[in-house]
């Protein structure tokens, strides 16, 4: 069951401020504390809602890490949804699944010549332990049941559709190439499959 917490606004930019409304949920099958993001947009749109299933990344997210691209994604989907409307699932599924504590492991393997997925498997883990039967749970608790994704990742569009959620559109993002993070990307594209137009 979906709760509305608050209403807060996000700031996008320079002195920009975005509505939006926070959600928790009650009975996900984990019990992970995912949230949901709504952003009411003046003119409303016809159709399914944008939608990107973004899972928590803290040296990203909030410390803007040169070695992922998480915090450009999460920004860049603020952003559109700000103008279009849309859905955010911030999910509790550090890096990959694998905890901030492990990642942070993995980051000292990825620093001696391994690439994230490698990383993963050293330590012991598959590819990605993320699931998103939780996002499913918590668009059908908010009565969404098509939607546009925002995604590069071909798991994550396996994955909705598998737990029923159909997809009208999937949108991608940009390739957020920085310093630090360029192996990172080659490696989501040579082995994650995902799609990105890398220059």
């Amino acid at each position: 069951m979906a709760k509305i917490r608050a209403r807060v606004p996000l700031n996008v930019g320079v002195g920009s401020k975005i509505p939006a409304e926070i959600l928790s949920f009650d009975g996900l099958n984990s019990n992970k504390e995912h949230v949901a993001i709504i952003f009411q947009c003046a003119d409303k749109q016809q159709g399914a809602p944008l939608v990107r299933m973004h899972s928590e990344c803290l040296t990203g997210d909030v410390f803007h890490s040169s070695r992922c691209d998480c915090g450009e994604q999460l920004e860049e989907t603020i952003q559109k949804m700000g103008e279009q409307g849309g859905i955010l699932l911030y999910l509790r599924q550090e890096g990959r699944g694998i905890g901030l504590y492990n990642k942070l492991d993995a980051y000292e393997l990825q620093s001696q010549g391994m690439n994230t997925y490698e990383a993963n498997n050293h330590l012991g883990f598959a590819d990605d332990l993320r699931t998103f039967e939780d996002a499913a749970d918590m668009l059908k608790a908010l009565g969404v049941s098509t939607i546009r994704l925002i995604t590069n990742n071909p798991k994550k569009i396996k994955d909705i559709q598998s737990y029923g959620i159909e997809l009208e559109a999937v949108v991608g993002t940009e390739a957020h190439l920085k310093d630090g993070n360029k192996m990172y990307l080659k490696a989501k594209v040579s082995h994650g499959k995902h799609k990105l137009q890398l220059n």
